[in-house]
């Protein structure tokens, strides 16, 4: 890897680790001033799309080769979150309160913070044990709360994408309504949750290993 594309993926990743840490940190200022856990979106919900959607971007990377990771994994990943934060959160506000948005958003942010700083110490080609235990093991709590988070959004926007009959004009193509669409995806979106999280479960018991046996040299070192 050339020593431009190794800087660029560090500032990334770094960016992307900043942007998700003072999300958090709105979030957690805004549940402390008001005393509730249903402002999230209010507080970090732009930051949040933005960033999400810029993360398109690891679906380049991957398609082009500069990363291992291929490009349809962090596609199915991308499309996943960007569709739920600006296709259903940030277009039916009934949802935008909901107690269970805030703990998805919480999860991701906490999610984001361990993985963007281990892909950017990686770069570096020196990443902490700790820090790669982290990421190879807090997916384990926080990926399945993310997913109820995301499941039970979505259902509870049903009613209103039925109502309003949201995206009409985009479906009027096809012989299914968004709210069609939002059913399926309900159904299948665990399916293929679930494929993303046996993988990690692989990577974990790889990636472990080989960072527990350079632990060790180094200690013996």
């Amino acid at each position: 890897m050339s020593p431009f594309v190794k800087f660029y993926l560090f500032t990334y990743n770094f960016l992307q680790a900043s942007a998700w840490t003072i999300s958090l940190l709105s979030i957690l200022n805004s549940f402390l001033s008001n005393k509730t856990i249903n402002v999230a979106y209010a507080s970090a919900g732009y930051l949040i799309s933005v960033f999400q959607t810029a993360a398109l971007l690891e679906v380049l990377h991957g398609a082009i080769g500069i990363v291992p990771s291929g490009f349809l994994s962090p596609l199915m990943q991308w499309s996943g979150r960007t569709h739920f934060i600006l296709a259903i959160v940030g277009q039916i506000k009934e949802v935008q309160d909901s107690p269970w948005l805030s703990i998805t958003l919480v999860a991701w942010c906490i999610g984001e913070m361990i993985r963007y700083p281990h892909y950017a110490f990686t770069c570096l080609g020196s990443c902490p044990y700790w820090l790669t235990y982290l990421r190879y093991t807090g997916f384990i709590i926080i990926y399945p709360t993310g997913l109820v988070g995301e499941l039970l959004i979505m259902y509870k926007a049903l009613p209103f994408v039925k109502e309003t009959n949201l995206y009409a004009k985009f479906f009027s193509v096809f012989p299914f309504s968004y709210y069609d669409f939002l059913w399926a995806v309900l159904l299948v979106y665990p399916f293929l949750w679930l494929k993303l999280y046996l993988q990690l479960f692989k990577q974990r018991k790889s990636k472990l290993g080989k960072s527990e046996k350079l632990h060790g040299k180094r200690k013996r070192v």
